[in-house]
């Protein structure tokens, strides 16, 4: 029967935990099952040891959740983080896609009075040279005129054509 029994420190080196926590649990276990050496150190016999395996193995799996829960509380935490990051980034380009339009636009109402500057440049420089043509055409017409007058003087008159007039 001896052989059976395992002080706190080899149950807690076989199971990998810490001998706290088995000195824990040991300290639940009825007084009919904690059983002392004649040093006074605490042995645990088979019947304790399977109670204490299921209390360790148990309390594992629900730190083995708690820390499942703890990595996807952390999981969401970084999702949201981005998430609020890349809203702030759209809205930062929003805000920026609307000041470059609104920069445009006050570049092309820069640019559009200064060729419609240059149109009108272009219109009175061709009324100019239209105008000028024109005088020179009337220049040319009183000249013509003027011609066909002293034709007409220089020529002599006829002895027939002087009745007609």
């Amino acid at each position: 029967m001896s052989e059976d029994l395992k002080t706190i420190k080899e149950l807690a080196d076989e199971l990998s935990v810490t001998k706290q926590n088995i000195q824990y649990h040991y300290q639940r276990l009825p007084k009919e099952l904690q059983l002392k050496s004649s040093n006074g150190s605490n042995l645990i016999n088979s019947k304790a040891e399977k109670i204490i395996l299921s209390k360790v193995e148990s309390s594992s799996k629900s730190n083995t959740k708690d820390q499942q829960i703890s990595s996807k509380d952390q999981q969401i935490e970084k999702l949201t983080n981005l998430l609020d990051q890349q809203q702030r980034l759209a809205l930062q380009d929003k805000k920026l896609l609307e000041e470059y339009k609104a920069e445009n636009d006050n570049l092309k109402a820069l640019k559009m009075p200064s060729q419609e500057t240059e149109f009108k440049h272009l219109d009175n420089q061709y009324k100019d040279e239209v105008n000028a043509l024109k005088e020179k055409l009337e220049n040319l017409q009183e000249q013509i005129k003027d011609q066909k007058r002293i034709e007409e003087q220089e020529k002599p008159i006829k002895w027939w054509g002087l009745w007609r007039k």
